[in-house]
């Protein structure tokens, strides 16, 4: 699980491609010192897995299906990736629920400049739009943002200097491509409201040894 709030800005130093999957390696500061082998890190908002560890180089092997469906396949060397290890139970929650399992690929189509900061307007795939409400959460490349609106097939959000600055949202621009991953809550809740998951009735509770406090006679 992951927040959405970016730690630091790592730098692809290789990535070997085969038929089937590839090799990525990331330089990252000593901010990730601590890390070890089999850990969670979001590289652009896709969570990988740390396979290997040479003192500030982090190796990931990415499946063919990440490559296929984020950006991850389009990486080239030199390239700045935004980098996310997962959430400590102690953490601070920054952002919003994140599970680095990306969505979709969206495409900037317009970036308008507002002093320091800007809004990005995003094309997404027409299956996310329904998970998109105004002021809700959005993950783009690993971000956490607000939607701050959604106009037919776009996504707007704003984005602020400190986030322009500390991410590789600031270098972005018109064409670009983006991983993108909807709240997962607005999942669980069409789930819910297509009856495709049970709800957990008194009854239930009942016969599974709970006793519901409207169920207790005083």
């Amino acid at each position: 699980m992951f927040t959405g709030i970016i730690e630091e800005l790592g730098v692809v130093t290789s990535i070997i491609r085969d038929s089937a999957a590839a090799k990525l390696t990331v330089s990252a500061s000593k901010q990730f010192a601590g890390t070890r082998v089999g850990e969670s890190i979001a590289i652009n908002g896709a969570c990988l897995t740390v396979t290997n560890l040479r003192r500030n180089f982090i190796e990931f092997d990415i499946s063919k299906e990440t490559l296929n469906k984020t950006t991850l396949g389009i990486l080239r060397i030199g390239d700045k990736v935004n980098l996310e290890r997962a959430l400590l139970i102690s953490g601070r929650m920054g952002g919003h629920m994140v599970t680095g399992h990306v969505d979709g690929v969206g495409e900037i189509k317009n970036k308008i400049v507002s002093g320091r900061g800007f809004v990005l307007h995003i094309s997404i795939p027409s299956a996310l739009l329904r998970y998109l409400v105004s002021k809700g959460s959005i993950c783009v490349d690993g971000v956490s943002l607000t939607v701050a609106d959604v106009r037919k097939a776009l996504l707007v959000v704003g984005v602020v200097p400190h986030t322009a600055g500390a991410t590789t949202l600031g270098a972005k621009d018109i064409g670009d491509r983006v991983n993108i991953e909807v709240d997962i809550l607005s999942k669980y809740i069409e789930r819910q409201l297509r009856g495709e998951v049970k709800g957990v009735s008194e009854e239930m509770m009942v016969k599974a040894g709970f006793f519901p406090m409207g169920l207790i006679e005083n």
